[in-house]
């Protein structure tokens, strides 16, 4: 009897010695992934960074002290806390209920993990997006909208539960654990190039769209992916111009979701103005209010950002916008 309870101890003892050196070895795997993931992402943007310098556009930013607060601080933010700890809590939580599962899709030819990366990140974004522009969850995202000007340093401009709730966060974290790391990143290198070239200052399919003999394929290009034309007509102030189109164009890596889902709007032309009307009129909030709400309110004279606060209607405000056109 007291061999078969011996045996039973060092069995258990055995078994959560094995169970804790799987936790530390992803734990160390996730850690691993995110440096390299911030790496690319900094090399990324450094390269958009530069474009936009050697361009002089970071000139006409006229971005106030609160705007650079935002940015940088939410950039820091998802870098060094959201992903990390989402990714972390991700892989334990997987741990507890999965443990068999980990790493178990490894093997799974690479376009059949890129096309999953689609579905669960980017199809779960764009709905995410999507449903952020209703009056439930507009206060979380209004912050992106708030900037006056197209840049890369726009990209990451969001409240801090927006990415904390981020659907396809989750999801990433769950499929690296069950073994998409290495086509993670492949997919990251490409969604990040798409998203920071749609913000970009300098559009880089305005001079595309003039080279005739490519319309058929920019026709296909602006259909697939998000552009700087279709994004910044997203960012529109308003949408009386036949430009803009902030209700719609919610795609982020791919646009195939808003020619899906109906709500594309392509004029390969570019808004004259982004931000958001009621920060004209009643001037911006502060950021640490864009960055934390519902944990600070604003005492602006109309905001969003109040218990039953409501979206500003422009409907009745029309401005007179001229729109820089780009012909086909």
């Amino acid at each position: 009897m007291m061999h078969l309870l011996h045996r039973y101890f060092n069995q258990n003892a055995l078994d959560v010695q094995r169970d804790d050196s799987q936790n530390r070895a992803f734990l160390k795997e996730t850690t691993a992934l995110n440096t390299l993931q911030n790496v690319i992402l900094v090399a990324v943007m450094l390269t958009f960074a530069g474009i936009e310098l050697m361009s002089a556009s970071h000139k006409r930013y006229h971005a106030t002290a609160d705007d650079g607060k935002l940015e940088l601080f939410m950039f820091l933010s998802l870098l060094a806390i959201l992903q990390p700890v989402i990714f972390a809590v991700t892989g334990k939580l997987a741990h507890l209920w999965l443990p068999a599962y980990h790493g178990a899709l490894a093997d799974w030819p690479w376009w059949l993990m890129f096309a999953v990366l689609l579905v669960g990140d980017d199809l779960t974004q764009y709905w995410w997006h999507r449903v952020s522009h209703t009056p439930l969850l507009w206060p979380l995202h209004r912050a992106h909208h708030s900037a006056h000007y197209m840049s890369i340093r726009v990209t990451y401009r969001n409240n801090f539960f927006y990415y904390a709730m981020m659907p396809g966060i989750w999801v990433s974290g769950l499929l690296v654990y069950l073994g998409f790391a290495n086509v993670y990143i492949a997919y990251l290198v490409i969604k990040l190039t798409v998203i920071l070239g749609s913000h970009c200052a300098v559009p880089w399919d305005r001079p595309l769209y003039r080279i005739k003999v490519l319309s058929p394929l920019m026709w296909l290009v602006e259909r697939t992916i998000s552009t700087p034309a279709t994004h910044w007509a997203h960012h529109a102030i308003t949408d009386h111009d036949g430009i803009g189109h902030y209700k719609g164009n919610f795609g982020n890596l791919l646009f195939v979701w808003d020619m899906l889902f109906g709500t594309a709007h392509i004029t390969r032309r570019y808004p004259a103005q982004v931000g958001l009307r009621d920060d004209e009129l009643f001037g911006k909030e502060r950021w640490f209010t864009e960055m934390f709400y519902p944990l600070i309110h604003s005492r602006r004279e109309h905001s969003a950002l109040v218990p039953n606060g409501e979206i500003y209607d422009d409907s009745g405000d029309v401005k007179d916008f001229q729109p820089t056109i780009v012909t086909q």
